[in-house]
């Protein structure tokens, strides 16, 4: 169901003379919870910022089929999905990277960034989390970072309720006996 607070926005849009102020807006309202998403799934906070700015750039072009059947922030998340998965697939494809050398460089990441922080056991976390298949990874986000329903996702990944529930079921176990067979204290 869509906000009064999207709809006023929506409103500002349609309208030539108040677009780029109301998308303005719309990117002040969720650029930040979207950047969290994305960088949760692309990791690296230079790719990250390159699929937020790709994102904004295929809403802003893309408005006017957004059809008010579900949230701006809905619409906004399956756009982000789908530009960061897309992304992580041209990424492996342009450097010949097979997944588990990607996946090596973002771990890297991790260790080396500035722009991660958090704790040992945060770090050992998302290294746990990039051993996940994507979907498994992506729903595992959307559903214990971003506190977001399986309705939600399910919007956002067009994905069954029942396949969403499985993913993140077996995503949680995969989590546990990494903790348990690498004996990380504290999660």
């Amino acid at each position: 169901m869509i906000s009064q607070d999207d709809l006023e926005l929506l409103e500002l849009i349609k309208n030539p003379a108040t677009k780029d102020k109301g998308f303005k807006m719309l990117m002040e309202k969720y650029q930040r919870r979207v950047y969290g998403i994305i960088r949760k799934i692309v990791v690296i906070h230079e790719d990250a910022d390159d699929v937020l700015q790709n994102t904004f750039l295929k809403a802003y072009r893309n408005i006017r089929k957004f059809k008010e059947e579900s949230s701006l922030f809905t619409w906004l998340y399956r756009i982000a999905t789908n530009e960061s998965l897309n992304f992580l697939e041209k990424k492996k494809k342009y450097y010949f990277l097979p997944l588990t050398d990607h996946q090596k460089v973002m771990e890297d990441y991790l260790d080396s960034s500035p722009y991660i922080n958090g704790d040992d056991i945060q770090r050992s976390l998302q290294k746990i989390m990039l051993k996940l298949p994507e979907k498994q990874r992506l729903v595992f986000n959307l559903k214990y970072y971003e506190e977001l329903s399986y309705e939600e996702i399910s919007q956002i990944t067009d994905t069954s309720i029942g396949a969403l529930k499985a993913s993140y079921h077996h995503a949680v176990k995969k989590i546990e006996n990494h903790i348990k067979t690498e004996g990380i204290q504290g999660l």
